[in-house]
């Protein structure tokens, strides 16, 4: 009776059951940002999921902001990324992509031609990164020119074409958690006067032609959206978020998607009373499509947010990272792996590969 289990029908998809695995950037590509035969195995390990996001890829050189994560820009990418499809699918499983442009979180030390990042405006988000020489301050990032936009919105479109070519079955754009489509649509990352500024639907504007662009290219069933209307990091913290993502939602409504993924609040909201406090709950009533909720969820909170209808799908990261079979645990209420947080992004299969599965 656990509606966890339960299947689901995403556009031409069956899900098996309602557990999402969350994207969760790892920082265990190759050389070349190129996924590998571990990286295959570690999804394929987790196929039990009704659906895999499978972590942030940078759609350029430009996107990138953490060392070793993999990309989709490159031939040697998707025939890296293939690797870890087909080892998916094998095992029964389903699985999309998250494309990632960082934005002003990253380095000078990790862009090409030790170029700066780029942003919606020259505003640093203040925070440190690390880099190959260690833990730097993040820089003032470089304005991105008018000229350049149509260039990005390319970037995504070809990135999404590629993972198609990669053999996934979709696509999720990375419109939250304080990157390049966060800082255009948010007022504390985005001073510009042109038309990618200033009001909120011009602040929209990009990530409503990026996800255009994408739909374009490779069908709307096959294009999902991830967003933090309550996201306070890296100096994020839009005046009107009830205003802002209320627009765009009910703009992405209009594009059949096949999902909009809704982050809760991951940080204290104490001194941001304007901030949304419950984000599945507030927008469920604005949105009629399928909605994925995230944000440290147990099976009980998971299974109670899908018996209120707040949300169809569960997205759970940390506890797939430690529990490969979770569905199977969650099945026989069995007790769950903890997860070892000193493993999270490092090089090599401890905490990555090697947690047990409960046949063992």
């Amino acid at each position: 009776m656990n509606p966890l289990l339960d299947s689901y029908k995403l556009g031409n998809l069956n899900l098996k059951n309602r557990l999402v695995m969350a994207p969760l950037t790892r920082r265990r590509a190759g050389e070349g940002c190129v996924p590998v035969e571990m990286n295959a195995l570690y999804y394929a390990q987790r196929s039990s999921a009704g659906l895999i996001i499978a972590e942030a890829s940078q759609i350029s050189p430009q996107g990138v902001g953490y060392m070793n994560t993999p990309g989709i820009h490159s031939p040697e990418q998707v025939t890296g990324w293939k690797k870890v499809t087909e080892a998916v699918h094998a095992k029964g499983g389903l699985i999309f992509l998250q494309l990632w442009h960082v934005g002003r979180l990253s380095h000078t030390l990790l862009q090409p031609g030790h170029a700066l990042p780029v942003s919606a405006s020259a505003i640093s988000a203040g925070d440190l990164i690390t880099t190959p020489e260690g833990k730097k301050p993040m820089e003032i990032p470089r304005a991105l020119e008018l000229s350049e936009i149509p260039g990005i919105v390319d970037d995504y479109r070809k990135a999404a074409a590629n993972a198609m070519m990669a053999g996934f079955d979709g696509v999720e754009i990375h419109a939250a958690n304080s990157y390049l489509l966060d800082q255009f649509m948010h007022s504390s990352a985005n001073v510009r006067t042109d038309i990618y500024g200033g009001s909120i639907e011009n602040r929209c504007r990009l990530t409503l032609e990026v996800t255009k662009a994408i739909c374009d290219e490779i069908g709307s069933a096959r294009t999902g959206i991830r967003l933090s209307p309550s996201n306070i990091k890296n100096g994020m913290d839009d005046k009107d978020p009830v205003g802002l993502f209320g627009y765009l939602i009910a703009e992405l409504e209009k594009l059949n998607l096949a999902y909009i993924h809704l982050v809760e609040p991951m940080l204290s909201l104490e001194n941001h009373p304007h901030m949304i406090k419950n984000v599945a709950k507030h927008f469920r009533r604005l949105y009629s499509g399928t909605l994925i909720t995230a944000g440290n969820y147990t099976p009980e909170s998971g299974c109670e947010v899908l018996e209120k209808g707040y949300a169809d799908l569960v997205a759970f990261g940390r506890l797939f990272i430690a529990n490969p079979d979770l569905p199977e645990r969650i099945a026989v209420s069995a007790p769950l792996n903890k997860p070892d947080e000193d493993t999270f992004y490092t090089r090599g299969p401890e905490g990555y590969v090697d947690y047990s599965f409960l046949k063992e």
